[in-house]
């Protein structure tokens, strides 16, 4: 069935509805498409715009086309142009002419806009359900090693002793910002379009706030173009989709490292791992390199959603068609990746001694031995610093570190030094005294995973 097909006096060439076609992908909005439908029939039976009996035979047929739907006993006809054609169809075939009443004072245009909204909405809950999971699943690990010595490194280089639990809420910090931006994404997201018609709104009197209220939309749209043409929101979500794959990439970029012979600070479990067919003593992170390479997925669906909008005038264009294929799929993606993510790093070994054995070679204390002179010494900042430099050339030469160079070399270089240096450079004292707000001290570590921890305990009540 063709809701169009009045206007035309022969049928359409069969590639051609191939390709206009968008069940494929706007069949995933079923039941979004259903529950905008019974919300409008039941707007229009208030207002007396249908008769009350047909509003109510609408939404009955409605509902049992959902529950066939769901249970399988219908299935959705491919061959249908798109989901709203398929489900009107359907309905005026079960309850007859009241079915064709369902189409007053809409348009496939917002409907659509609304559909997607619907259903985007149900994706965005799914997705800050796996990132609140995710983030708990970090704060449990960086209490578990709030005291785990490791090298932090800037530029790939060591540079500063910090410990595994800090860098662990580092993500934990981003991902917190990516479920504030997809709140804010659902916020923007809360407008009800439904009621702009195709573009220039209706001439029968609707009550849009009932529409709203059945669908639990906080807003209505204030202009009828806006309300058929904004995909604002789609962009939205696929940029945020965008960067929480940034930052799943960097941090699945740390586990490849990290469990590489080389580095050998984790371990992941054989369920997260798999073999390759000819080196039969490799355990190769494919997991994680698979959610690295899927970044740049979605940064194309983002791409794609830019590019499509960029040049088009208002209203609705056809090219918006290619909207829903490009925001499901990054947000299908997004799940895809957190699904096997948080497991796997949940079951992760950590290997504490090599991190602490990588933090004591790479002379990362030695800014803590310049803060030595200083604090203790009276010494200027840079002249310590100066100094420092040269003890670290000095154990380079002599294959020593910090801690295991001789005090007499230590005072060939600077007479001030004396045996607190070696207490000063401690690695757990340099780590244990960066207490500043923010810092890796496993006081502090706890803390902030507590805090985090309590956050999210507060929005889920």
């Amino acid at each position: 069935m063709k809701l169009w097909k009045g206007r035309f006096q022969k049928e359409a060439d069969p590639k051609t509805n191939d390709f206009n076609s968008s069940i494929s992908i706007d069949s995933r909005m079923y039941r979004e498409d259903i529950e905008g439908s019974m919300a409008h029939a039941t707007m229009l039976g208030e207002c007396g715009i249908i008769e009350k009996g047909e509003s109510e035979k609408i939404v009955k047929g409605l509902q049992g086309i959902l529950a066939d739907l769901d249970s399988g006993a219908l299935m959705i006809d491919p061959d249908a142009e798109d989901i709203h054609t398929f489900v009107e169809g359907e309905l005026t075939a079960r309850i007859g002419d009241a079915g064709k009443r369902l189409h007053t004072a809409r348009s496939r245009n917002d409907q659509v806009a609304l559909d997607v909204r619907l259903t985007l909405r149900k994706d965005c809950a799914a997705v800050q359900t796996q990132l609140k999971d995710f983030v708990k699943v970090l704060c449990r690990k960086a209490e578990q090693y709030a005291a785990t010595v490791m090298p932090g490194y800037t530029h790939m280089q060591r540079a500063q002793p910090i410990t595994f639990g800090h860098h662990l809420m580092a993500y934990a910090e981003m991902l917190l910002r990516d479920l504030s931006r997809l709140e804010d994404a659902l916020k923007r997201m809360d407008v009800m379009p439904l009621g702009s018609g195709a573009l220039a709104g209706t001439t029968y009197p609707l009550d849009r706030t009932i529409t709203a209220k059945l669908l639990g939309f906080s807003q209505i749209s204030q202009n009828s173009l806006d309300g058929v043409s904004d995909r604002d929101f789609c962009a939205e979500i696929a940029f945020d989709a965008s960067l929480i794959m940034v930052h799943l990439s960097r941090f699945c970029e740390e586990l490849v490292l990290w469990c590489s012979w080389e580095f050998q600070f984790i371990e992941l479990d054989d369920a997260f791992s798999t073999g390759s067919s000819i080196m039969p003593q490799k355990k190769n992170p494919d997991i994680a390199e698979l959610i690295r390479g899927k970044s740049g997925r979605v940064f194309g669906d983002l791409m794609a959603l830019l590019s499509m909008m960029k040049g088009l005038p208002l209203a609705y264009n056809k090219d918006m068609q290619e909207d829903k294929e490009a925001v499901f799929d990054a947000v299908d993606t997004l799940k895809l990746c957190l699904t096997p993510l948080i497991p796997m790093v949940e079951t992760m070994t950590v290997k504490e001694d090599k991190m602490r054995a990588a933090a004591a070679g790479g002379f990362i204390n030695a800014t803590d031995c310049a803060d030595y002179l200083v604090a203790e010494k009276g010494l200027p900042f840079r002249d310590a610093y100066k100094i420092t430099g040269e003890l670290v050339a000095l154990c380079i030469q002599k294959g020593l570190t910090l801690e295991t160079l001789p005090l007499e070399d230590y005072r060939a270089v600077c007479p001030d030094f004396d045996e607190g240096v070696y207490g000063a450079i401690s690695l757990e004292k340099c780590v244990g005294g960066r207490k500043v707000l923010g810092g890796p001290a496993p006081e502090n570590v706890k803390a902030q995973a507590q805090r985090v921890l309590g956050l999210l305990e507060k929005e889920e009540k």
